[in-house]
């Protein structure tokens, strides 16, 4: 089931979520929800979609960084970002550390900030540990851009978003960012 993704302004993209119980996990309801994020995220389409998202204030978030995504990307782009595939999975209750002081700063999007993208610096190496779907503890030690991704989907679960990061100065719509980088092209 495709969900509704709430935009900016919404209260509920401003609080710490709530952790989930392994009990919690295991039950037929956030199973379905975790189904329907992963369904709501490939809509989108995204690469991660965090629960309160959609309405949920839980720590819970899908990620997914499908090759197709990848295709119109050049080589030299996904070596800049070190980004590759990264398959469907589910981090709960993640509690992140960086793992030294270098950042990246690129363009970065969100789901609930529509049509709009700017430069926000993140960390280029993380330690996540969580629980996966079946409540299961998980380490993840992530790079580049996937390590992005992770930072953006557990600021979501603490109530924050990229514009609370990123460089002010760079803030512009989709559309202008594509024109700009059209131009650069040539």
């Amino acid at each position: 089931m495709i969900l509704n993704i709430v935009q900016t302004g919404d209260p509920v993209l401003r609080r710490v979520s709530r952790d989930l119980t392994t009990e919690e996990v295991k039950r037929h309801t956030i199973q379905q929800l975790i189904e329907s994020m992963r369904d709501t995220m490939r809509a989108a389409p995204g690469v991660g979609l965090a629960a309160p998202q959609i309405g949920e204030s839980l720590q819970l978030a899908v990620i997914e960084d499908r090759a197709e995504y990848l295709k119109h990307a050049s080589r030299d782009e996904l070596k800049e970002r070190d980004r590759s595939p990264i398959d469907f999975h589910v981090i709960i209750n993640p509690k992140i550390s960086l793992l030294d002081d270098s950042s990246a700063y690129f363009f970065e999007g969100c789901l609930s900030v529509e049509g709009f993208q700017a430069i926000v610096p993140r960390a280029y190496t993380v330690r996540v540990d969580c629980l996966n779907e079946r409540a299961e503890p998980v380490t993840i030690n992530a790079q580049g851009w996937y390590a992005r991704i992770l930072q953006h989907e557990i600021d979501h679960l603490n109530g924050k978003l990229y514009i609370d990061r990123m460089q002010s100065g760079t803030f512009t719509t989709t559309e202008n960012l594509l024109r700009l980088l059209k131009r650069s092209d040539h």
